[in-house]
């Protein structure tokens, strides 16, 4: 105790001096010190393995924040600023950022829903608002598309399609699996913007089939789909900017590897409490029950 008082009060007071007022040898307190650094950075040293293994583990996609709240579900004691302060050090850091254009094709004669979110989006069940959309993969032998439903009570990817044309088959196979898997209610609200994949009158009859009511965006706001445009963002940065797709099978094994054992089932999110869409779904399962 009195040599943590002298560590944390040197810079203010000559360590003789203190040494003379609270009885104690320099040797002493200098042999002390010693130890405690060494301690000291023996636990940093295996702290900082544990973190190199979360951001690992993350694929390089979380910085600070994300890793130090994956120590703390695994009860590793450690602060935010610690896990920054090594993190940074060791040269650690989040993948970066890179823009991509959007795909919506709105001026076509198809009619136009409601929006029914007003960007609310946040249900306070699964199955309740599914939103979708469609992004694009450069690969060697040309385009490959994307489309994707996200459940917007856990941001998890319920269904998703891909295909080298930017069709509306290719947003139907999406919405049909995304039904498959989890059997909504009907009244579910499917959200999208204008695109004329999704307005056409074979999509419209596909959600009429199910019992779901549509909603889009209003023309040209990104942000009335933000959830899923904040998906692409992540799986853009996280993934597709880091690679070199020989071909569109490669793209779609990287991407379907993202989205099933990475994304949905590992990754955590902020909007949800930093735990991954699989997780926030048990959670509220559990206490349902």
């Amino acid at each position: 105790m009195i040599f943590g008082f002298m560590q944390q009060h040197e810079a203010k007071f000559p360590i003789a001096v203190m040494c003379d007022v609270l009885n104690v040898s320099r040797s002493g307190y200098y042999a002390w010190r010693r130890k405690s650094e060494s301690e000291r950075g023996q636990a940093n040293a295996k702290l900082l393995e544990t973190i190199r293994k979360a951001h690992r583990d993350s694929r390089g996609t979380y910085g600070s924040p994300r890793v130090y709240r994956e120590l703390k579900k695994q009860d590793i004691p450690c602060s935010e600023n610690r896990v920054a302060r090594l993190m940074r050090e060791d040269g650690l850091r989040a993948k970066t950022k890179r823009r991509y254009k959007a795909t919506t094709n709105s001026k076509h004669d198809f009619p136009v829903a409601p929006n029914l979110l007003q960007r609310d989006f946040s249900p306070a069940k699964p199955n309740q608002v599914w939103a979708g959309d469609i992004t694009y993969i450069w690969t060697t032998e040309g385009w490959l598309y994307l489309a994707v439903v996200i459940d917007l009570f856990s941001r998890s990817v319920v269904g998703w399609a891909m295909d080298k044309r930017m069709t509306r088959q290719l947003v139907m196979n999406a919405l049909t699996m995304a039904v498959q898997r989890r059997q909504p209610s009907s009244g579910l609200i499917f959200h999208s913007d204008r695109g004329s994949q999704y307005a056409s009158a074979d999509f419209q009859s596909l959600l009429t089939r199910h019992g779901i009511r549509c909603s889009m965006s209003r023309k040209g706001d990104c942000w009335d789909n933000a959830p899923v445009e904040s998906f692409f963002g992540s799986l853009k940065q996280e993934l597709v900017f880091h690679q070199r797709y020989p071909t569109r099978f490669h793209a779609r094994q990287s991407i379907f590897e993202y989205i099933e054992r990475f994304y949905n089932r590992r990754r955590l999110h902020s909007t949800l409490g930093y735990k991954s869409p699989a997780e926030y779904e048990a959670v509220y399962f559990k206490l349902a029950a």
